[in-house]
């Protein structure tokens, strides 16, 4: 059985994503979590190509629980611009 590199590379970035979190500077989590992100979205799509759709599903949900406050924003960015549109 061998590892597909989707895989390996999404185990790299779960461990570097954990890594950084390990370090306590607050000002340097945003500039982490935005390039975390932007190596991220690429790499999800390259793993549900290889993988498939439902294995895809289970590492954006890692992803998310990794980068909780970025998505947490977002969430909160998203219910705020749907609230101004419907009012």
């Amino acid at each position: 059985m061998s590892l597909s590199l989707s895989l390996i590379l999404v185990c790299v970035w779960i461990v570097v994503a954990n890594v950084i979190a390990f370090f306590p500077s607050k000002r340097q989590h945003w500039p982490s979590a935005y390039v975390l992100i932007t190596l991220g979205i690429p790499l999800l799509i390259y793993f549900i190509y290889e993988n498939g759709p439902w294995l895809g599903i289970l590492v954006l949900l890692a992803g998310m629980s990794i980068l909780r406050w970025p998505v947490f924003y977002l969430a909160k960015w998203l219910r705020r611009l749907f609230r101004r549109g419907t009012s």
